[in-house]
């Protein structure tokens, strides 16, 4: 993991594929352990270390998470993710052309628990949640197309259930389908930039992700600068 950002009050990193957020029951030590430890030795902190998850990432995504290191902050960080106040910009690359270059996508998304999926209707349905994010088109190579994607909504896989139901499966995601995986099971979504308040500061953070070094990552970077 690398650490992007760091005070009093928050701690942030670019997670790498594979990292867990919190722990589930894979036992595996998810990042907020290994952070909790990493603050615990640097500060020379006696007894428990406080850290607050504030959002998650799905595993096999890599990107920004933000984490809260007191109460206060992570009190007023989640009352901001709750009224969608920070900007969360993901770049995904895709298998198949969008139907438009840039448009809103509203959908209800329904959670099976058991499949650990969702799944997207065009219209209400049950309990099924609304779901929205924009996307642009900013990237083209041979095969694939690179989508900058603003999530105004944060349903569970939502970008990757969203894009699916347009015919745009995220490479190496085999659950939305995609055909095959990738080598290091990860799919090609980044939660790039993340922008939101600094809950005491009151200042403006814009904490922006490692975009992955590989081939394909390699081509749309120079498209993207």
């Amino acid at each position: 993991m690398r650490i992007v950002y760091e005070d009093n009050h928050l701690i942030a990193v670019d997670k790498r594929v594979g990292d867990l957020v919190q722990g589930d029951q894979t036992g595996d030590i998810p990042l907020s352990e290994q952070l909790k430890a990493y603050l615990k030795k640097k500060y020379n902190k006696q007894g428990n270390v406080f850290l607050g998850v504030i959002h998650r990432l799905d595993r096999p995504v890599s990107g920004i998470v933000l984490f809260a290191r007191t109460s206060k902050a992570l009190v007023r960080m989640n009352r901001q993710f709750l009224e969608r106040k920070p900007v969360k910009k993901y770049w995904a690359i895709v298998k198949n052309a969008p139907p438009k270059d840039h448009d809103m996508l509203t959908h209800y998304l329904m959670r099976n628990a058991k499949q650990n999926k969702s799944y997207a209707y065009d219209k209400p349905k049950g309990d099924a949640k609304k779901a929205v994010l924009e996307y642009t088109l900013v990237g083209v190579s041979d095969n694939f197309y690179l989508l900058e994607i603003q999530l105004y909504t944060g349903r569970h896989h939502q970008i990757r259930c969203q894009l699916a139901k347009i015919g745009c499966p995220i490479r190496g995601d085999l659950k939305y389908g995609f055909d095959r995986s990738n080598k290091d099971g990860g799919i090609d979504l980044v939660a790039g930039e993340l922008r939101f308040l600094h809950p005491v500061k009151k200042e403006e953070i814009v904490l922006t992700a490692d975009l992955p070094d590989e081939p394909l990552w390699n081509h749309f970077k120079q498209q993207l600068s």
